[in-house]
């Protein structure tokens, strides 16, 4: 059974200045929650009980999103607004972490904030890994952390991803995955062509890693980089060592707070004005 989940919110969010110069990237708002929030819920769906967010140095907006605000409960208890208090109560059971990590060491990229959380991950043990400004939209309540752990475990393997689809014409602007016939990992392709596209899943930065992956991003860490430290780097030596990766495909529209245009369209989606 799977229990933990890594969401890596570390960053300047600089894309998104001057607003998140105030404002962690994390808790931009879609409608009156945080994009957090979103991701949050669906791997409480799938039974997730630890959640080990990788945040900035000197980053509260998060911690303080997920803990109890006594002040602000009194106020509504005693101001006949008793029944807001569940839109402001912390999920019961579910234990919060925060592991910090140091934006100014010029190690960066999608495998540094997964690395620093080797030591809460025990042998032989799986954890869910997913990036915390994006999240997929249902309306069928359903959730796609779930769905793919159903979908490894019914596969007898120990990790797997998800994909997004994206229109067949605009491939050339993504990662995308190429497979197998049984569903299985191979490779992305960065940026094909139309032609030379293997499919149209774009990668959603949405995994199911087993403990021994770990060792895989120890050894990448270890290694000198010009640049990022890019998650599927491990991910592909992990493969080319004979493990097999699961590919399943999100559900539900694939939204972010990245850009501006990203979280206007996500907003009017999410409030149904589109």
């Amino acid at each position: 059974m799977i229990t933990k989940a890594i969401i890596p919110v570390a960053g300047w969010g600089t894309r998104r200045l001057p607003i998140t110069k105030a404002i962690e990237k994390c808790m931009l708002p879609i409608g009156n929650v945080p994009v957090i929030d979103f991701v949050v819920q669906d791997c409480l769906r799938a039974g997730i009980t630890d959640f080990f967010f990788v945040v900035s140095e000197g980053a509260t907006q998060l911690k303080d999103y997920y803990s109890h605000r006594l002040e602000l409960e009194k106020y509504l208890i005693e101001n006949g607004k008793a029944d807001m208090l569940p839109m402001i109560m912390p999920p019961k059971e579910v234990n919060f972490h925060f592991v910090v990590q140091d934006t100014t060491n010029g190690q960066y990229g999608t495998t540094i904030p997964v690395w620093l959380c080797r030591e809460y991950i025990e042998e032989h043990e799986q954890v869910l890994v997913i990036m915390g400004d994006q999240f997929f939209f249902r309306k069928d309540g359903g959730s796609n952390a779930a769905d793919l752990i159903a979908d490894v475990a019914s596969n007898g393997l120990q990790c797997g991803l998800l994909g997004v689809p994206v229109p067949k014409s605009e491939v050339y602007k993504y990662g995308i995955i190429e497979k197998d016939a049984h569903d299985n990992y191979v490779r992305i392709v960065e940026h094909p062509s139309v032609e030379q596209a293997p499919g149209n899943l774009n990668n959603a930065s949405f995994y199911i890693f087993d403990s021994e992956i770990f060792d895989y991003f120890e050894r990448d860490v270890a290694l000198p980089h010009e640049g990022e430290y890019w998650i599927i780097d491990p991910i592909n030596q992990y493969v080319a060592d004979g493990h097999k990766i699961k590919v399943g495909e999100a559900k539900g529209e694939y939204l972010d707070a990245g850009s501006v245009a990203g979280w206007l369209h996500a907003n009017r989606v999410v409030l149904g004005d589109v």
